[in-house]
C-alpha cells in the first residue's frame, strides 16, 4: 500500500509500513522513515511506484486549464477527486486525480484550501481582482527586466533618473526603479553608483550633491511660506552707546555689533550688542515654527540658506544708520589691567553707526595699524577715521581674554592652519556682467572661512573656483570671536545663577575622544576655557540662540524670579527636544558643507591641472595639502612619521564620490615639525566613497513559495 500525503506544504508519496487511527509510517524511496498524520494522508493507492504516479501527476497539472476547472466546480465545497471527475470523467484516473490535487494547490487565486483534500472556488469578483494582479506583477517585471537590459547597457531609463536620489538615499525596497538598479548591478558587477554613472543618469555632479542634500533635508523644498515678521512693541529707552558690526560683505543676518565707551578714562564699557527677534517672535509663532524646522542657516561656496526669510530678518538685523531693538551685554573693564569689575544685561535701542566688512578691511586692520598709531596705510578707509583708538583697544582686549581662557583651556589654541575662501565664477556672466560675489560669516572659534556668495543665484557647478588663503586669528575676526565667546559665557553663568534652564554646549575635558555636547545644565567647556558657554550671539542664524534669547529677556526683565516668568521651565521636555533636533539638523548642515567645499577643492585642482601638491602627514597614510583645504589617503607613506612634509602625485578625481587618492613622491623636510593632536580634530571629511541604501545583500523579492510534489 502507498500513501500520497502532504508535509509542511510538499506532496510526498512512500509505501506505507504501519497504521493506526490517527497516524501512519511511511518509507520514501529514499529510505527515510516519516510518521504521518491520518487528517494529512489525501490518497492511498496500490499501484504504480510512488515515483510514476508523482511525475504522471505533475504532467497532468500543467495541462490542466484552470478557467475551464473554475468552471466546472460547483459553488459549494468540493474535493479535488470529485473535481477530477467532473473535469476529466467519471472515470478518472488516479493520476489525473493526484494532478488535480496539485493544480488545487498551486491555485490559490482560483481554489481556496476548505479542509482535507477540499477546496471553495473563488467568487468571479475576486478571481478577476487576482488575475487583475498576477498580470500586473507579470508586466511589471517584464519592465523591471527591460529597465535592467537598458542599464546593462548604459542607457538610464527616464523612470529611474526621475527617482534616483530616492533609489540612492531614500529607496522604496519593493518600488521596481529599485528592483532594477539592483539587479542590474548583479547582473553588471558593479556597484549601484558606478552602474548609475556609466548609464548617464548622473548629469552633473554638484547637482547630485546639492539634490541628495535637499531629499534628506528640505523634501518639501527650500521656500519659505508667506510670513509678516511681528514688529518689535516693546517701548525700549535709546543707549547712548554708537556701536559697529564687523561681519563679511555678504552678510544680511547682521547678529552682533560692538561698542566701546570711556576710553582714556581709566574705566572703559565695552557694550557687546545682539540683534533682538526674541522680544517679537512668540514660541509657538509662525515665524518660530520656520525657524524650528530650519534650525539654522545653511553655509556653502557661492550659496546660502537662511533659517529665516529676508523679509523676517531684515525687520531684527542691525543695519547701519538705525536705532536697532537689541540685547546688551555691557562689561566695564579696568582700562590698564583689562580686569572685568562689572556686567549689565540691557534691553534696548543701539545706534548702529556702521557695518565693517573684514573682507574688504581685513588688508587694513593689520596688527601695526592696530598697535603702532603713527603708523598708516598708503589709503586708509575713511569709515575708519574715527574707529581706530576703539579697534586698538578691542584687539588688546581679545589678545587679553584669550590669553587668560588659554590658561584655563591648560595650553594655546593653534592656528596654525589657515582658513580659505571660496570665490564662484559664473563661467558665462549673464549680459557679460559678473555679479559680485560677497562672504559668510562666521563668529565662535572654529571659523569656517568667507565664502563668497552670488547674490542669491543657485550655482551650478559650472562656475570658475577661486580660492584664497586668510589666516586663522586675524586682528577682526579675533575681536569679534573674543567679544562673543565673552557674552555667550557670562549670559551662560548668569542663567545659571537665576535658576533659569538655556542651551550649553560643554565638554568634559581635551582628552582624545571627549566631544562637545549640548544639554540644558551649564557645565565647562575645556575646549573654549570658560566655566560654561550657551550660544546666544547668532538668533538670527541659529534657533538654539534664539531660544537662549527668550530665556536671556526673562532674566533682564524679571530678575530672581526669572524662573518663573522664561518660556522653559527646567527639565522641560521641549528643550531636549530642540537639542536632539538641533544636533542632528547642525551636523547635516556641516557634513554637507564640508562635502561640497570639498567638491570645489577637487573642482579647483581639475581646473588648475594641479597634478602634485606639497603636503603634510597627519594621520597613519592621510594627508593635508599645505595650501589647499584637502586631505586625501596616499600610497608610499610607510615609515614616515607624523608631521612630515611630502610631495604627492595626485591620482584620478570622482567628483561623485569626491575621492581622490596620492602617492608619495618624495619627503621634502629633514626633521618633521611638532605634531599637534587637535590638527586631527576635523578632518573626519577625507575621501571615501558616498554611503548609498542600495543593498545589493538583499534576496530577490518572490511570491510566497508555492506547493511541490516530491516522491
Amino acid at each position: 500500500m502507498y500513501l500520497l500525503f502532504e508535509e509542511t506544504g510538499k506532496f510526498l508519496a512512500g509505501r506505507m509500513l504501519s497504521e493506526t487511527d490517527a497516524s501512519a509510517q511511511v518509507e520514501l524511496d529514499s529510505g527515510k522513515r516519516v510518521k504521518v498524520k491520518a487528517a494529512n494522508i489525501l490518497i492511498k493507492f496500490e499501484k504504480p511506484e510512488p515515483a510514476q504516479l508523482m511525475a504522471a501527476a505533475l504532467g497532468v497539472a500543467q495541462d490542466i486549464e484552470l478557467d475551464m476547472a473554475w468552471e466546472f466546480a460547483p459553488e459549494d465545497e468540493f474535493g479535488f477527486a470529485d473535481l477530477a471527475r467532473d473535469y476529466f470523467s467519471a472515470q478518472a484516473s488516479l493520476a489525473e486525480q493526484a494532478g488535480m490535487l496539485l493544480a488545487l494547490y498551486q491555485s490559490p487565486h482560483y481554489f481556496r484550501r476548505a479542509g482535507k483534500g477540499r477546496f471553495k472556488k473563488a467568487s468571479a469578483d475576486i478571481l478577476a481582482q487576482a488575475l487583475a494582479a498576477i498580470e500586473k506583477k507579470k508586466q511589471l517585471a517584464l519592465q523591471i527586466e527591460a529597465w535592467v537590459k537598458d542599464l546593462s547597457a548604459g542607457v538610464c531609463p527616464p523612470p529611474i533618473r526621475d527617482q534616483l536620489y530616492k533609489i540612492l538615499f531614500k529607496p522604496d525596497k519593493n518600488a521596481p526603479e529599485y528592483k532594477a538598479v539592483v539587479e542590474a548591478s548583479r547582473a553588471t558587477h558593479l556597484g549601484p553608483l558606478e552602474l548609475l554613472i556609466k548609464a548617464g543618469a548622473i548629469d552633473s555632479p554638484y547637482q547630485f550633491h546639492w539634490r541628495r542634500f535637499l531629499l534628506e533635508n528640505f523634501p518639501r523644498g527650500t521656500g519659505f511660506p508667506k510670513l509678516d515678521a511681528p514688529l518689535i512693541s516693546d517701548e525700549l529707552p535709546l543707549s547712548s552707546a554708537r556701536a559697529f558690526s564687523i561681519d563679511d560683505s555678504a552678510t544680511t543676518e547682521i547678529d552682533d555689533a560692538l561698542s566701546v565707551q570711556g576710553l582714556g578714562s581709566g574705566t572703559v564699557v565695552l557694550g557687546i550688542h545682539i540683534a533682538a527677534p526674541a522680544l517679537a517672535i512668540v514660541p509657538g509663532s509662525a515665524v518660530d515654527q520656520v525657524g524650528r524646522a530650519r534650525l539654522s542657516t545653511v553655509y556653502m561656496p557661492g550659496y546660502k540658506l537662511t533659517m529665516l526669510p529676508d523679509e523676517v530678518v531684515q525687520n531684527y538685523t542691525l543695519m547701519e544708520g538705525r536705532d536697532c531693538p537689541a540685547v546688551s551685554l555691557y562689561v566695564t573693564l579696568d582700562e590698564a589691567t583689562l580686569d572685568i569689575t562689572a556686567t549689565e544685561t540691557r534691553l534696548e535701542r543701539v545706534h548702529i553707526g556702521a557695518n565693517l566688512r573684514h573682507d574688504q578691511l581685513d588688508d587694513v586692520v593689520t596688527l601695526a595699524w592696530l598697535e603702532d598709531p603713527t603708523f598708516t596705510h598708503q589709503n586708509d578707509p575713511e569709515r575708519l577715521s574715527n574707529k581706530r583708538e576703539q579697534l586698538s583697544f578691542l584687539h588688546r582686549l581679545a589678545k587679553d581674554l584669550k590669553a587668560k581662557r588659554e590658561v584655563v583651556r591648560g595650553k594655546p589654541e593653534n592656528f596654525n592652519r589657515p582658513d580659505y575662501n571660496f570665490r564662484l565664477v559664473a563661467a558665462k556672466p549673464p549680459q557679460g556682467d559678473q555679479a559680485p560675489l560677497k562672504g559668510s560669516e562666521a563668529h565662535d572659534m572654529a571659523s569656517v572661512g568667507a565664502h563668497k556668495f552670488d547674490d542669491g543665484a543657485e550655482p551650478n557647478g559650472s562656475e570658475q573656483v577661486q580660492i584664497s588663503v586668510r589666516q586663522r586669528g586675524a586682528p577682526l575676526d579675533l575681536i569679534v570671536s573674543e567679544a562673543m565667546i565673552l557674552a555667550n559665557s557670562t549670559w551662560g553663568s548668569w542663567l545659571a545663577e537665576l535658576g533659569v534652564p538655556g542651551i550649553y554646549r560643554s565638554q568634559a575635558s581635551m582628552a582624545p575622544g571627549v566631544k562637545v555636547r549640548m544639554g540644558t545644565k551649564a557645565q565647562p567647556h575645556a575646549g573654549i576655557g570658560v566655566k560654561s558657554y550657551a550660544w546666544s550671539s547668532s538668533p538670527l542664524r541659529r534657533y538654539v540662540d534664539l531660544v537662549n534669547q527668550w530665556q536671556i529677556i526673562a532674566c533682564a526683565r524679571h530678575g530672581k524670579t526669572a524662573a518663573l516668568a522664561a518660556p522653559f521651565k527646567p527639565k522641560d521636555a521641549e528643550l531636549f527636544s530642540i537639542i536632539s533636533s538641533f544636533d542632528a539638523a547642525y551636523s547635516a548642515y556641516n557634513g554637507y558643507q564640508n562635502a561640497i567645499e570639498r567638491f570645489w577643492t577637487l573642482k579647483y585642482v581639475q581646473q588648475n591641472a594641479i597634478e602634485q601638491l606639497e603636503a603634510t602627514l597627519f594621520k597613519d597614510n592621510l594627508v593635508r595639502a599645505d595650501h589647499l583645504p584637502l586631505v586625501l589617503p596616499v600610497l608610499g607613506a610607510q615609515g614616515l612619521p607624523r608631521g612630515a612634509r611630502v610631495l604627492v602625485k595626485l591620482g584620478d578625481i570622482d567628483l561623485v564620490s569626491l575621492d581622490i587618492h596620492g602617492t608619495v613622491l618624495e619627503r621634502l623636510d629633514a626633521e618633521p615639525e611638532r605634531f599637534d593632536a587637535d590638527d586631527e580634530q576635523d578632518d573626519d571629511n577625507a575621501a571615501g566613497p558616498i554611503a548609498i541604501a542600495v543593498d545589493l545583500t538583499e534576496p530577490e523579492a518572490t511570491l510566497p513559495p508555492e506547493p511541490t510534489a516530491t516522491p
